[in-house]
């Protein structure tokens, strides 16, 4: 095969397991999605139902051993958890199997490695990558069970070696955390910058695949990538915005805004560390645009995975101004005769607009409050209304 024929993808098996949690996809959905664009085809899915993971296997010996008939029968090569693994029950189930094991946090680094294109985003994917790799040392290095012990050596077989390939992952964390601190330098300075020039700043943010960057590019005729694919974009991309004047005015006025990556169910803790000078956008925002994918059966999970991403990074706090997008994608019969309302987010009221970023349905309200928000921003303090209900034409 010559380098410039694609690699045929990898046949897989999708596993989950319901252990009673609410956001179980017993159809694996997601799972599949997220294989797929990471290069690998889903052939089978199999789900089992457990009160707790099995210490060993995850899934215990009996499904196990389910999951190994399977492979053989559809000729699968990688076996794909939709919850994650504990490096134990990684190393037992590859061994069980006999086939490679990953899960969930290995597949969306794997991702987010292929989709980073700034040297912000690539650091910040080296990092959590790094952190993942350091507690797998035992089942990742083959060449540790060859070292052995010699005279006045205390300790098993290959204590020295796993000892080195630690401390040089540790050093090579400790490095990247070093220049992932100057980027942020670097973007709080940039920041800094926009505040003393008395921009309105606002922050795209929700889940992956809802339309965020397609909003983006219709709203400052940009030219950011855009996908029907999960995680199309990871690096932060900040336009100026041009908004008419609400007030009656001949002018209007300039806002900042940026296109963050997206969220996902169980996004992984060390992405979300290696990810703070991104998400940091969102912290420091005036404004949130959450981006819901209206066409999407299950978009309430996804607006409570979101809101439970901002609660971790600080940026709960932030006003929000939802936006349910690709109404273009709903039966007519669903469609609302409005283009605004109010909407309860975590038992408050916030202002709701509908909008196909495809068609531009619904986009001049969505830039009429836009515009209102960035119009009382500016007013004195004493003047502001609240926002949340803020009254635009629909």
């Amino acid at each position: 095969m010559s380098d410039s024929q694609a690699r045929p993808a990898a046949p897989t098996i999708l596993v989950g397991v319901d252990l009673g949690l609410p956001h179980f996809d017993a159809e694996l959905q997601e799972l599949g999605e997220l294989a797929r664009t990471a290069g690998l085809e889903p052939v089978a899915r199999m789900t089992a139902k457990r009160k707790a993971p099995d210490a060993a296997l995850f899934v215990g010996r009996g499904k196990a051993d389910e999951i190994k008939a399977l492979a053989e029968e559809t000729g699968a090569t990688e076996v794909l958890f939709d919850q994650s693994l504990s490096p134990g029950q990684q190393r037992n189930l590859e061994r069980h199997l006999g086939l490679p094991v990953n899960d969930r946090t290995l597949l969306i680094l794997e991702i987010f490695a292929q989709r980073a294109r700034s040297h912000e985003g690539k650091l910040q994917v080296e990092l959590a990558r790094l952190q993942y790799v350091s507690t797998r040392l035992v089942r990742r290095w083959s060449h540790l069970e060859r070292q052995t012990g010699g005279a006045g050596v205390r300790g098993g077989p290959g204590e020295k070696q796993i000892e080195l390939d630690r401390r040089m992952i540790g050093d090579a964390i400790k490095r990247t955390r070093d220049r992932l601190d100057k980027v942020k330098k670097q973007r709080h300075t940039q920041r800094r910058q926009r505040e003393r020039q008395g921009a309105f700043n606002i922050s795209l943010v929700g889940y992956t695949n809802a339309g965020k960057s397609t909003l983006f590019n219709a709203l400052v005729k940009a030219q950011a990538y855009a996908a029907d694919q999960l995680f199309a974009t990871l690096d932060t991309t900040t336009r100026r915005m041009y908004l008419d004047d609400v007030e009656g005015g001949s002018g209007g006025r300039s806002v900042s805004l940026s296109d963050t990556v997206g969220f996902i169910r169980d996004l992984p803790h060390g992405l979300i560390d290696a990810f703070q000078a991104t998400l940091q956008e969102a912290t420091d925002a005036d404004l949130l645009l959450h981006v819901v994918d209206a066409a999407n059966p299950h978009h309430p999970e996804q607006i409570a995975e979101v809101q439970r991403v901002l609660h971790e990074i600080g940026a709960d706090q932030v006003p929000q101004l939802l936006v349910f997008n690709k109404l273009d994608a709903l039966d007519p019969s669903q469609r609302p005769r409005l283009r605004s309302d109010v909407f309860e987010l975590e038992g408050a009221p916030v202002r709701r607009v509908f909008v196909s970023s495809r068609t531009a349905d619904g986009l001049p309200t969505l830039r009429q409050e836009l515009a209102g928000r960035a119009a009382e921003a500016a007013r004195p303090q004493s003047l502001q209304t609240s926002p949340e209900l803020h009254d635009t034409a629909a």
